[in-house]
């Protein structure tokens, strides 16, 4: 007796949608990041085709906003800001990656994509670095009071760095 192997029935929506990175980051003073390339997977054993919607169209160029990956193959798609202006500092826009079964219109699945323009990408390593030191610091009080509490130390000693 041969036995059939079904299809799982595919609901709209419900298809999980592989994409990196999941965050794009422009920064201003860094014109190598006014370019940058999603990545999309395709691990299931039928070709897909995709189309990728923007909230603000008018801010980014994306190349080949539509097409198709073959199953279990990727394809990339770049996406360039085009209006770097102080005035699209920090507001986020988003990208929905939406994705079918080739022969198909209802989309299987989406994904979304923030991305964010920052003024200066040394400004934002910076704030990066002061909030790892004082995530440090605070560590290092909370552990330096807490051993003096353990030893029986602490009497109203207020630990200061």
């Amino acid at each position: 007796m041969q036995q059939q192997r079904s299809q799982p029935e595919l609901v709209e929506g419900n298809l999980p949608v592989f994409v990196f990175p999941t965050e794009l980051i422009f920064y201003a003073d860094d014109q190598s990041t006014h370019k940058q390339v999603l990545t999309l997977y395709n691990p299931y054993e039928f070709a897909l085709k995709f189309k990728v919607l923007c909230t603000t169209p008018n801010k980014y160029v994306v190349v080949d906003a539509a097409g198709a990956v073959k199953p279990l193959c990727c394809v990339d798609i770049v996406i360039r800001h085009r209006d770097v202006r102080s005035c699209h500092y920090d507001v986020i826009d988003k990208f929905r990656l939406q994705v079918s079964e080739q022969s198909q219109r209802k989309a299987l699945g989406r994904k979304e994509i923030i991305a964010t323009l920052l003024p200066s990408a040394k400004e934002q390593r910076k704030e990066v670095e002061e909030k790892r030191i004082k995530e440090h610091l605070t560590e290092s009080v909370f552990l330096k009071e807490h051993m003096l509490y353990q030893t029986g130390l602490i009497t109203m000693v207020i630990l200061r760095i």
